[in-house]
């Protein structure tokens, strides 16, 4: 899976397992070059990240719900309604995005 914003595709990785999507980017301090992806999460903390991050919300047709730029450690976004896909990707890579607009994801 990748997504693409303005021409520069960015990796993703699906997590499913339930290490994968308690761990994510904790404690992390090599820089940030791929995506992930959290299906049916509505909720997310960056406790124990080590670095910024772009969080984007989507509902199944990948229509940006809530977008979160440049979110620092030791934060929470509480339960959102409607939230089917969120998006972990790294810093500023989501600067010309705004809520309403669609994701382009490509899928294998």
């Amino acid at each position: 899976m990748k997504i693409v914003i303005n021409r520069r595709k960015i990796p993703m990785q699906v997590l499913t397992k339930k290490w994968e999507r308690f761990k994510g980017y904790m404690w992390k301090l090599d820089p940030i070059t791929l995506g992930l992806c959290y299906p049916k999460k509505r909720y997310f903390s960056t406790y124990f990240y080590c670095q910024s991050i772009d969080l984007v919300m989507t509902d199944k047709n990948y229509k940006i719900l809530y977008l979160y730029k440049r979110l620092r450690s030791e934060k929470r976004i509480f339960f959102k309604r409607k939230v089917y896909y969120t998006f972990v990707l790294p810093a500023d890579s989501c600067q010309d995005l705004k809520v309403g607009d669609t994701l382009n994801v490509l899928e294998k």
